[in-house]
């Protein structure tokens, strides 16, 4: 598997990103110190969020008067067992996770705990559906069940839920929900795109009920047999607090316009901040996806 921040695209990448979001506050609105905190929690081995999440902090800051702070885990987002900096969880307004297969030590996802069981309002992006991996008989194992917990998502991957994808060959087509049409989350947001990330299968046993559907999306040259499923909903979590899922979250998922408006107006939406009716525009993405198996 190549490790994208140690390629030189990937550290460019990554260097642009890092200045991106120090700096994002120096231009625009940018936010003063009482402003709420939006903190982004990434490890994932394959969908680049150490990436991607720093250049979306830095639009907030640039044009929508909120602090962030993004951490990664260390030394890469390959290592499993350490995310520096989740203390910072204490004085978030709002959480956002993109996580894959971690085995945090307890003392860091106390934090996490903390934060969760406070009831305040998160984020979450694909594999967050599994977002913790350890092995069985591990006093932490229940977390696991992040996503369920969290998110009203599949608790882990495959398992009796059968969460599985489509294939890597495959993209998604996507469209908004009838029924969820006038929901705030969804201004601006195109009724019908398309993204690049294959379709995650979660149906027929979740999102849990009492969730609420907003996007669909449809297999497109899918390499096994696919029914149609929700890729992106809101609803309580099970510790009492807001949520909003989405499986999106390939690195060019994040180039549609569609995409960027739908995360823009979820933080909004999670800071309990009215959703802008207009935006700046599409900002610069372009991250790569780097996965090799």
């Amino acid at each position: 598997m190549k490790n994208p921040s140690t390629s030189p695209v990937g550290l460019l990448l990554l260097l642009v990103a890092s200045l991106g979001w120090l700096f994002a506050g120096c231009g625009g609105p940018s936010a003063s110190a009482d402003a709420p905190l939006v903190v982004f929690v990434t490890g994932d081995h394959e969908y680049s969020s150490e990436l991607t999440m720093p250049l979306i902090a830095a639009e907030l800051e640039k044009n929508y008067g909120v602090r962030t702070a993004v951490l990664t885990a260390y030394p890469d987002q390959n290592a499993e067992t350490d995310i520096p900096g989740l203390e910072q969880l204490k004085d978030a307004d709002l959480a956002v996770f993109y996580l894959r297969w971690r085995r945090l030590p307890a003392d860091q996802l106390k934090h996490i705990e903390d934060y969760l069981t406070s009831k305040r309002p998160v984020i979450g992006f694909r594999t967050s559906t599994h977002a913790f991996n350890y092995p069985a008989g591990h006093p932490l194992e229940a977390w696991n069940a992040f996503g369920e917990r969290v998110f009203n998502a599949p608790p882990g991957w495959e398992g009796p839920a059968n969460h599985v994808h489509y294939g890597h060959s495959s993209s998604t087509d996507v469209r908004v929900m009838p029924e969820a049409r006038d929901n705030p989350l969804l201004i601006g947001v195109d009724a019908a795109f398309h993204v690049r990330s294959w379709l995650y299968n979660v149906l027929p046993d979740y999102p849990l009920a009492g969730s609420q559907w907003l996007l669909m999306g449809q297999a497109v040259d899918p390499e096994d047999e696919a029914v149609d499923n929700p890729v992106a909903w809101t609803g309580v979590n099970s510790y009492g607090g807001k949520f909003f899922m989405t499986t999106i979250g390939h690195p060019e998922d994040f180039d549609v316009p569609a995409v960027q408006r739908l995360v823009i107006n979820a933080v909004h939406w999670g800071l309990d901040r009215p959703v802008p009716e207009t935006w700046p525009g599409p900002f610069a993405m372009h991250v790569p996806y780097n996965w090799q198996d």
